[in-house]
């Protein structure tokens, strides 16, 4: 007597999969804040390089998260050149403050469903 096992749907469970991961690219940035320098690029770049032959939306969440990661890293280093000039601490301080508000409002977007593109990106990766 042969049973068979009731074939459960393969796009039923990745939708939240899915979705799940696309915030992670994204809110992983925040390990910056425990972990300054390289912890805004680990998070996004394991997830993204883990996932991203999974799903295109994970692929294109986590090129966006590295993108502005990286620019951020630029912004934050031409600032602390002009931290010489004493200017550079205030440009250090934004930065740090804008950095969490739009990874925080990608992470809700992606929550949602939505694709967010990060304002004074460069485009590292394409």
């Amino acid at each position: 007597m042969e049973t068979s096992f009731p074939t459960t749907p393969v796009s039923a469970p990745a939708v939240p999969s899915v979705r799940t991961w696309t915030i992670l690219c994204h809110a992983t940035a925040l390990l910056g804040v425990f972990f300054p320098l390289p912890g805004h690029l680990v998070g996004p770049l394991i997830v993204w390089l883990a996932k991203r032959g999974d799903s295109p939306e994970i692929d294109a969440h986590g090129k966006e998260s590295l993108n502005f990661q990286l620019s951020m890293l630029l912004y934050t280093l031409i600032s602390g050149v002009f931290c010489l000039i004493l200017v550079g601490f205030v440009f250090l301080a934004t930065l740090w403050v804008l950095n969490a508000i739009l990874v925080i409002i990608a992470s809700i977007q992606a929550s949602d469903g939505k694709f967010y593109r990060y304002p004074m990106t460069i485009r590292f990766i394409q």
